[in-house]
């Protein structure tokens, strides 16, 4: 039960999330958005730490997990904070939703061996949906091409980030490895921060700090907490699959709350992206042995 509200948690947490950068970014920038917020979570989690009494290891293979966290917390969400300026947020997780086939690709590194006939065909399915919603993003501008690379490189940094844990298998609690992770991250960010931007934004909107502040406090702690928690009890695979439901969930919300368009497409993808899930994860179907 605690691995289900975890992963339930993280889905919430994810599909609320790209609308939080988006809006985070605009008017203080990018760069200020994901810095502040990961700054903002780092002393959070060390707090945390401290306050459970749980060092960080430093042995090899601890070393080797921050690092491999970091490729997550670093490279992949500085390419989604970057792309989120070109792209509606609701696209964020759409495309992101290609992580489980990124993830797929990647995961024979772990030695897992759980792609039988019926999960190659969930996840084709998946991505023939995310296709009619890629074909939709382009008609949103000339610059969506941009952001629609920026994020299918997150989603690889992201997988390559999950299997290399995997791989690794140091058997750490979920906020040492996020401790350690933003431990190597934030550095990394003051000085991207500094090189490419280094001053103080001209404008703080309100709708930027809270964003900041939820994405610091909630997402980064919490979300990503959970997500390492979820990613050692679970199959890494399986674990993609969150970024098959956020989509529908962060685009829906990029609608009602930021006035997103959504298309015939976005609507039609959404249905094959659920229907993808549905065959890959509903009970009946392990009841008839088609999941291994």
């Amino acid at each position: 039960m605690r691995v289900f509200f975890a992963y339930l948690t993280v889905v919430l947490i994810w599909s609320t999330t790209p609308l939080a950068i988006k809006w985070s970014g605009e008017g203080p920038g990018y760069l200020f958005g994901v810095t502040s917020r990961m700054m903002i979570g780092w002393v959070l989690v060390l707090l945390l730490l401290a306050v459970m009494r749980q060092p960080l290891p430093l042995n090899r293979k601890a070393l080797g997990n921050y690092l491999a966290v970091s490729g997550h917390i670093y490279a992949s969400m500085l390419a989604v904070y970057w792309a989120s300026q070109y792209i509606p947020s609701g696209w964020i997780a759409v495309i992101f939703g290609l992580t489980p086939m990124l993830t797929a690709l990647l995961a024979t590194m772990t030695g897992e061996r759980h792609l039988t006939f019926f999960k190659l065909a969930a996840y084709g399915l998946g991505v023939g949906g995310l296709a009619v919603i890629f074909g939709s993003a382009l008609e949103y501008g000339p610059t969506a091409g941009l952001g629609i690379l920026g994020v299918f490189a997150a989603a690889f940094l992201q997988a390559a980030s999950a299997v290399g844990v995997k791989r690794i298998n140091a058997g750490l609690p979920a906020l040492a490895q996020v401790g350690g992770g933003l431990t190597l991250a934030v550095p990394a960010y003051l000085l991207t921060w500094a090189l490419l931007d280094g001053g103080w934004p001209a404008a703080l909107p309100t709708t930027s700090l809270a964003s900041i502040a939820y994405l610091g406090i909630i997402a980064t702690p919490l979300g990503f907490a959970l997500y390492f928690y979820v990613l050692k009890h679970l199959a890494v695979t399986r674990v993609a699959l969150i970024t098959l439901i956020t989509p529908v969930m962060a685009l829906l919300l990029g609608r009602i709350v930021n006035h997103e368009p959504i298309t015939s497409r976005v609507i039609l993808g959404s249905g094959l992206i659920l229907t993808a899930v549905f065959i890959h994860e509903f009970r009946f179907v392990q009841r008839l042995g088609l999941r291994k």
